[in-house]
């Protein structure tokens, strides 16, 4: 008995793969002993296994009983060493899954999904906006790079990694490569406009450096403080930038020039409103700027632009380049409907 607890206190520390291991192979072996001692009560390998596998999971159906002392002894050996060895295992299981869990709070897990989306940078402006991506897109995964100790926002689709986000380890953790786009935010905490676009045209340089190494394109989307570093951003190849003071100021003057002017631009900005802005491919038999304008009216869908170009309203008859990006405002079954011709 004292031989017994000492060899299970070896078991308890032994490594989580070494423990898989031993204990297939104690059910595989036990499963071959019980056929050779009893052949005619467990007369084949699967019968065996089952008789094995419903001791050590103390489910005794009793449908297999041994007859002989040997097989009686062998089953009080299971009872003792094997019905621990499985608590054991199983305990070692739940650990693992609650190891799993908290690397994942933690931000130390690599990311291996795709065309997800990378917010760099905590701040309320970020929560917001992954709040309109998962009200937009429920099946979007988005994934924060930031320095806190955890994950500053728990969600089943939201993931974290820990980390700078100028190291290429950090941003290789992040799958950044395979990212649908990154979108990089001023801190909420920094009042130096100077020192704020100098991280976020650090963290973008290191992106595009990234990129080239892989020979991949990432889409960059980031937060500017102040316009006039907008031409230093160009030459770190941003696909676009969010002016955050100048917007707001934009806003403020509109609705002192035009009263409830900003609760449209809000509308169209939110999801949470029927009709939004959508971004929508050419169809082959879009010709004209007049024939996207017509199919999408009788669909129920407003033509806004392509891509900033909002004068098309005033050059219908132009012909649409192929590869437009043209951008609607409908609700989101119409859209669905426009996607799906």
């Amino acid at each position: 008995m004292l031989f017994i607890f000492d060899l299970m206190k070896i078991v308890v520390k032994v490594k989580n793969i070494t423990l898989l291991i031993g204990t297939t192979l104690f059910i595989i072996v036990s499963s071959f002993i019980i056929h050779y001692l009893e052949p005619e009560t467990f007369p084949t390998l699967f019968i065996g296994f089952w008789y094995v596998m419903t001791t050590i999971t103390t489910t005794g159906y009793g449908d297999f009983v041994p007859q002989t002392i040997a097989g009686k002894w062998f089953a009080l050996f299971l009872y003792l060493f094997g019905i621990t060895l499985i608590g054991v295992f199983i305990g070692k299981m739940v650990e693992g899954v609650g190891v799993y869990r908290k690397l994942k709070e933690e931000g130390k897990l690599r990311y291996k999904g795709r065309d997800h989306y990378v917010i760099i940078g905590w701040s309320q402006k970020a929560k917001k906006t992954i709040d309109e991506l998962l009200l937009a897109k429920e099946t979007a995964h988005v994934l924060i790079i930031d320095l806190h100790q955890v994950t500053p926002y728990a969600k089943e689709q939201i993931h974290y990694i820990q980390g700078d986000a100028t190291d290429p380890t950090v941003l290789e953790k992040a799958n950044i490569t395979q990212a649908d786009a990154v979108l990089i935010f001023a801190p909420d905490t920094v009042d130096d406009p100077l020192f704020v676009d100098g991280r976020s045209l650090l963290i973008a340089s290191s992106i595009e450096h990234l990129a080239s190494e892989k020979k991949k394109e990432i889409y960059t989307i980031v937060e500017i403080v102040r316009e006039s570093h907008i031409p230093t951003f160009k030459h770190a190849r941003v696909d676009e930038f969010v002016l955050s003071s100048e917007a707001f100021s934009d806003l403020m003057a509109k609705s002192a020039l035009h009263k409830g002017s900003t609760k449209v631009f809000m509308h169209l900005l939110s999801r949470e409103y029927a009709d939004n802005v959508w971004e929508i491919e050419k169809k082959q038999d879009w010709k004209t700027y007049n024939d996207a304008f017509d199919a999408l009216r009788q669909m129920g869908a407003n033509l806004l632009s392509h891509g900033n170009d909002f004068s098309i309203i005033r050059r219908l008859h132009d012909e649409v380049p192929d590869g437009a990006k043209l951008y609607v405002i409908c609700d989101e079954p119409t859209y669905k409907k426009i996607k799906m011709q």
